[in-house]
């Protein structure tokens, strides 16, 4: 199993970032895929996830209105569209799958906001 996140980058706030995940190693329409972020100093929490299906994805309440998850699973890749950005948005973000019961992370990609 093989998660790559990519997209971050520097982007003022207010501005967008599209992230991706692509994924390989799974049968990877059957899987939901989560999207976590961690700042510095503090714990990595969730952000999003989507299910199988596109209209089942959730959201952290920080980030609903704003944030968007959607999946292509021909090209088992999950996206992360991202507006509005805040400073607190900052941080690495990963991409994640449970997998017979373990936990599969990718490398992650930082998402920097400045003010």
């Amino acid at each position: 199993v093989q998660l790559q996140a990519s997209g971050g980058g520097l982007v003022q706030s207010g501005g967008s970032l599209s992230l991706s995940c692509a994924a390989s190693g799974f049968t990877f329409e059957q899987y939901t895929i989560g999207w976590f972020r961690q700042a510095p100093g503090k714990e990595r929490e969730g952000v999003s996830c989507i299910g199988s299906t596109v209209d089942s994805a959730y959201y952290q309440d920080s980030v609903k209105g704003r944030f968007t998850a959607s999946r292509d699973n021909a090209k088992r890749t999950v996206y992360l569209q991202m507006n509005s950005l805040r400073p607190e948005d900052a941080g690495v973000y990963f991409c994640k799958v449970k997998w017979r019961g373990l936990d599969w992370w990718g490398q992650g990609t930082q998402v920097t906001v400045s003010s």
